[in-house]
């Protein structure tokens, strides 16, 4: 019940990674990519809005398909494409929140409770990062962060930086156990079929 509190009390916003160059789908924009009868973001978005108060799409390509689905689309603001890292600080200059739920646009089944779990332990623990796990690994592409280490993302990158787990290792942080299905995604064209 704290847990549910606090996340009334915190505004809570979202980014989906969707800017990849999707090199191991031979170039595909994954996040359009049909995946049991409908798009990929269309799994993710239906998971996340009940979950958060706004919900941005990190995307570099395809950017008028992707607004359709009503979210403010975001490019990256640094040049060369330097990884998902670079849409996590976009959104965080777009978004209006204290908190940001982070998620791949290629993990179809996210937990319906996900930004709910992962902002209490983060709270519970008084840090500002919590990332998803499961019994075996660490998500590190699935977390939420609170949006004042934004200048703390801008000087890793900025020094070239553009691991995610060596950026969240610079943090105060909790992981929260989910089951390991919430998290399989699509990485290869065979990843696609049920």
């Amino acid at each position: 019940m704290a847990a549910a509190k606090g996340l009334e009390m915190a505004r809570v916003a979202a980014v989906i990674l969707a800017g990849g160059a999707g090199s191991r789908m031979g170039g595909a924009d994954k996040g359009l990519l049909d995946y049991q009868g409908r798009p990929l973001i269309e799994w993710v978005l239906a998971a996340l809005t009940p979950q958060v108060e706004e919900i941005v799409i990190s995307a570099n390509r395809n950017l008028d398909t992707y607004a359709t689905y009503g979210q403010r689309v975001l490019p990256d603001t640094l040049p060369d494409y330097p990884g998902p890292l670079a849409g996590v600080l976009a959104a965080f200059d777009a978004v209006n929140a204290d908190w940001l739920v982070v998620v791949p646009c290629d993990t179809p089944h996210l937990p319906a409770d996900l930004a709910l779990r992962l902002l209490g332990a983060a709270q519970l623990e008084c840090v500002p990062l919590a990332v998803a796990a499961d019994a075996a690994r660490v998500h590190h592409s699935c977390f939420i962060v609170r949006t004042d280490q934004r200048d703390h993302l801008a000087a890793f990158l900025a020094r070239g930086e553009r691991a995610v787990r060596h950026w969240q290792a610079g943090l105060a942080s909790t992981t929260v156990r989910f089951e390991a299905a919430c998290f399989a995604n699509v990485n290869q064209p065979g990843d696609l079929q049920p």
